[in-house]
């Protein structure tokens, strides 16, 4: 690998990982969203008070071609100097965000995909845009986000849609494993961004599985047991956030429905990799891809990581 002074790195052993502190990753490859993404970053990093580490994947390398600028041609042309231009580009613009945070930016041989995945270890948190080019040609929201999504070993912000300063953060529960864990995710992003915290969790009388759950329980009864997950998963929380209080809404519906339409006033959703009732081996539930592709604003997906 390389860094963006030149000096070489190894997977094993990074600026920031070595420092022992912790950091705020964000990926970038020269694009709109990707800048979108990393002003964001840089905002979320000034809120932790962490370094930022702004991360360009350096693919060419891997095809052995030449990266040098030609003889015929201008100094800039090279791949190399492109690839160096793009990540100072965006370091620039982290450091004009947020110009009391640190800010660093590594030029990575590699994948983009392996290469965010495996940087992502000893972060807070890894953001990145919905979409981009360049360095990540050709890769959509689909092969980006749902691969950091389910692979990364930190939460990962998506930064989408249309954020609402004045809104609450939304905190999808379910009950799963992974929603638990999102749910003391939400409640720090509310404390540090000063923010309201709404809690929502989706309830309908064929949510069970093999849409059956109606022939066995009647909606009241079905309600109820929602009600139970949402208010015993607060009341955990509350013991481990005081002073961030959350307002419960219980509302009937689909889950991706009932998030869909709640996420338009939000200024983040926060949601589990997977909730109750998914197939065995999935790291990312249908849920959480269909809203990260159509929230309406950015989303933030928690994997359970203690095991």
């Amino acid at each position: 690998m390389e860094r963006s002074d030149g000096r070489a790195t190894t997977p094993e052993t990074t600026p920031a990982e070595a420092s022992g502190g912790p950091f705020v990753l964000v990926g970038t490859d020269g694009s709109r969203s990707a800048l979108e993404a990393v002003e964001t970053a840089a905002l979320e990093a000034a809120r932790r008070g962490t370094r930022l580490v702004v991360a360009h994947a350096f693919l060419w390398p891997l095809f052995r071609v030449d990266l040098e600028p030609s003889v015929y041609g201008p100094t800039e042309s090279g791949l190399r100097r492109q690839a160096q231009i793009v990540l100072d580009t965006a370091v620039a613009r982290a450091q004009a965000v947020a110009p009391g945070t640190e800010v660093s930016g590594e030029l990575i041989t590699g994948e983009p995909l392996v290469v965010l995945a495996t940087r992502s270890r000893g972060a807070e948190l890894v953001v990145v845009g919905s979409r981009g080019t360049g360095g990540f040609s050709g890769l959509v929201l689909g092969s980006v986000a749902v691969h950091l999504a389910a692979h990364a070993a930190c939460p990962v912000l998506v930064v989408r849609g249309r954020d609402e300063p004045d809104g609450p953060v939304l905190l999808a529960v379910d009950g799963s494993p992974d929603s638990d864990a999102a749910v003391d995710f939400a409640f720090a992003e509310a404390r540090t961004r000063g923010a309201a915290l709404v809690a929502v969790h989706a309830w309908t009388p064929r949510s069970g599985p093999g849409d059956l759950t109606f022939a066995f329980h009647d909606a009241e009864k079905v309600r109820e047991e929602a009600e139970h997950v949402l208010d015993g998963a607060l009341a955990r929380a509350a013991v481990r956030h005081p002073g961030i209080g959350a307002e419960p809404r219980l509302l009937r519906g689909k889950p991706r429905e009932v998030l869909l339409e709640e996420s338009a006033g939000a200024q983040l959703l926060v949601m589990g990799a997977r909730g109750r009732g998914g197939f065995a081996g999935l790291l990312l539930g249908s849920v959480s891809q269909a809203l990260l592709h159509h929230a309406h604003c950015p989303v933030a997906v928690v994997r359970n990581t203690a095991d």
